[in-house]
């Protein structure tokens, strides 16, 4: 038997029936090489947003690949919604973006309106113009309280629920609700607003660019923020067409595109603001369109709110609806990008197909080309930067 304390550099021996490789000598240290680790980040990750499960190929620090695994979320929406009226669809669609709630019901009602080539009165194109930019700046407030504790700040989260509690008060004052609103109707909207609440709203208005600015000095000037975000996660222009993206992502890389100017909707045509964009295509980028977005929201609201007219909230529509055979899409700009519903009909009280363009779904898509390259603690930036919202990826 060979002596147990005999090596030879370059040979293997049996030590006890097992094959024994010899260590390599110091001079090859230096040469070699890490493996590949496959790694899970979620579902029970919080800075995963939710259910989102991202498995994630890593070199040492360094990400090689994402692979999104989705599903975790999911209610059977679109194959629901088969088996309902279009009344009934209508709370339905709260439940997939549950942050934009009066944006994804837009979305609908909008569709059936151009189907059945329905007169929605002026007044209550005023209203949800109103509710679908307190939406957007509900929302983006979320948002940017999530990025800052994503990035390890704790302050911005408590800033930014201390403004979004005052138009949570507002909502609940016209639908009950604080978060599934059940509000819009085909024709119009299911409560008038008052003019206490107009008043309330203006208030706000009033008091909001102040917080805007405490935002400014909390977080954007951060060194450690633009550290963490500068030259992370860049999407390019033509890789953000390609993909199909819309919204604050696509318009942080460089593309002025909206569909409150491009494609105007009710009352938007009417109304002057600015298009947020920016062309760096980062992280940074897409935070700071949000907030860009949020003082534009306030534009809108002054000037809809100056404008709101007299008259009827809801405009006549059949008890029962039953689309005219064919093919339709209706679309908004949602807080996260386009929101599109495409139902196809055959004539009956309850669509025949009913499909959910999700932007974060879309979003989600460009997640490996956002991280590849980055150090694994960038994926959090990342992920917060795309703004994803898990209950209309899995719908």
């Amino acid at each position: 038997m060979p002596d147990a304390a005999a090596t030879v550099s370059g040979a293997t021996r049996e030590q006890d029936g097992e094959e024994v490789r010899p260590t390599a000598p110091d001079s090859e240290v230096g040469d070699l090489h890490t493996e590949e680790m496959m790694i899970n980040m979620g579902p029970q990750h919080p800075s995963t947003h939710g259910v989102l499960r991202a498995v994630v190929t890593i070199d040492g620090e360094r990400v090689v690949d994402v692979d999104s695994d989705v599903g975790y979320l999911h209610r059977c929406f679109e194959k629901i919604c088969e088996k309902l009226t279009y009344h009934q669809i209508i709370p339905y669609t709260d439940r997939t973006d549950y942050l934009a709630g009066m944006t994804n019901e837009l979305a609908l009602v909008l569709t059936v309106e151009k189907a059945l080539g329905l007169e929605v009165p002026r007044r209550a194109q005023f209203i949800r113009t109103i509710m679908s930019e307190l939406q957007r700046i509900h929302s983006h407030l979320l948002w940017f309280g999530t990025f800052g504790l994503d990035l390890g700040a704790t302050t911005p989260f408590l800033y930014a629920f201390r403004d979004r509690e005052t138009i949570s008060d507002l909502f609940e004052e016209i639908t009950g609700a604080r978060m599934m609103y059940n509000y819009m109707r085909v024709g119009g909207v299911r409560n008038d607003v008052s003019a206490a609440w107009v008043k309330k709203v203006r208030t706000f208005l009033r008091q909001f660019p102040a917080a805007l600015r405490e935002y400014d000095d909390l977080l954007t000037g951060n060194p450690i923020l633009k550290a963490r975000t500068r030259g992370v996660g860049k999407i390019n222009a033509r890789t953000a067409i390609a993909y199909g993206a819309s919204g604050p992502v696509l318009r942080a890389s460089g593309v002025p595109y909206d569909l409150r100017k491009h494609d105007p909707y009710l009352v938007y045509d009417e109304l002057e603001f600015d298009v947020a964009w920016a062309s760096e295509g980062d992280v940074l980028a897409r935070y700071q369109v949000r907030l860009e977005e949020m003082r534009q929201s306030l534009r809108i609201l002054e000037q809809a709110l100056e404008g709101l007219p007299e008259g009827e909230y809801l405009g006549k529509a059949p008890r029962i609806i039953k689309l005219p055979p064919g093919h339709y899409y209706g679309h908004v700009e949602g807080p996260r990008g386009e929101v599109g519903c495409y139902i196809v009909s055959d004539g009956d009280r309850k669509p025949y197909r009913l499909h959910w363009r999700a932007p974060s779904f879309v979003h989600l898509q460009l997640l490996p080309l956002m991280a590849r390259g980055h150090l694994m603690g960038d994926m959090v930036a990342i992920i917060g930067s795309i703004d994803i919202v898990m209950g209309e990826v899995d719908r």
